[in-house]
């Protein structure tokens, strides 16, 4: 399984160890492919053919979802099997992700602010974590790969685009 992330984002090198960790636990080999700019972008993508792992993992950042069309585009036509952290992804054509909601944690920073503006010091406020996952899938795509998902899948699928 490859893993496509950027190095220079603190938080998603946590998510890639977690990756690594569950990996080891059940067999998969990781092969990380690191991004820092905007041109290492096509340098990763480029060894996927020659390595042909049996996924991809992208994790989302600023850098990498400022390139999601040309990320989209590549393992559309690798025909390879990519999961992603966020909706827009699928949403623009992805395979399926699986990340926190983004608008449950819009509204929940919107308490914060609000708090923050009634006289709360910031150092006084709980640190919270995502409690509210969502995983998404494209049909469409998944034809397109030659994809059949199970119905217990799609079942829990919080959006499924058709």
């Amino acid at each position: 399984m490859a893993v496509l992330w950027d190095s220079a984002n603190p938080s998603v090198s946590l998510g890639l160890r977690d990756t690594q960790i569950a990996a080891n636990k059940l067999g998969i080999a990781i092969q990380p492919l690191e991004v820092r700019e905007p041109k290492d972008i096509a340098i990763a993508l480029g060894k996927i053919p020659q390595d042909r792992p049996d996924g991809l993992i992208v994790f989302q950042d600023a850098l990498t979802l400022q390139h999601r069309n040309e990320i989209i585009g590549f393992v559309t036509q690798e025909r390879l099997p990519t999961m992603y952290t966020g909706r827009e992804w699928v949403r623009e054509g992805g395979l399926m992700s699986y990340g926190e909601n983004l608008g449950v944690m819009f509204k929940r920073a919107a308490y914060f602010v609000d708090k923050i503006f009634k006289g709360t010091q910031p150092a006084d406020l709980p640190v919270e974590q995502p409690v509210e996952f969502d995983l998404v899938i494209n049909i469409k795509t998944a034809q397109t790969l030659g994809i059949a998902f199970p119905q217990s899948i799609l079942l829990r699928a919080d959006e499924v685009i058709e």
